[in-house]
């Protein structure tokens, strides 16, 4: 059995982040194999990428464009931090549904899984 959450908290500690200092980790499933992500700050801030984004992109670079799973970490995140800060970003939300079905299942460290279409219900599809 893939432990994505383990990979997530994994790939957190690459994370390039002397802006915020909140480091987030994301693995996904894809393919049969694991793609990980950690996010990226810059300077000029809307730039950075994020986790999510980031380990979704590297399972389409390597020819995995369907993911079947995604599980991030926000491993910065206060012990007693609400589910609302610890969820991906509206942005990831939209690429996890690009590349992955409404029932994707994804997994937030200290929140539980849930199946994509909760997170964004009516996503944005051209397909």
């Amino acid at each position: 059995m893939i432990d994505l959450l383990a990979a997530a908290r994994r790939a957190a500690e690459a994370a390039y982040v002397p802006y915020s200092h909140f480091r987030v980790g994301a693995a996904v499933l894809a393919g049969g194999a694991v793609f990980s992500g950690c996010n990226v700050e810059n300077a000029s801030y809307g730039l950075t990428i994020c986790a999510e984004r980031n380990a979704i992109f590297a399972a389409v670079a390597a020819g995995h464009p369907r993911i079947t799973a995604i599980a991030l970490s926000c491993v910065d995140a206060a012990a007693d931090a609400p589910p609302g800060s610890l969820m991906p970003c509206g942005a990831c939300r939209q690429v996890m549904a690009e590349f992955g079905p409404p029932d994707l299942p994804v997994t937030i460290d200290r929140v539980g899984t849930m199946p994509l279409d909760a997170l964004l219900p009516n996503a944005f599809r051209l397909t």
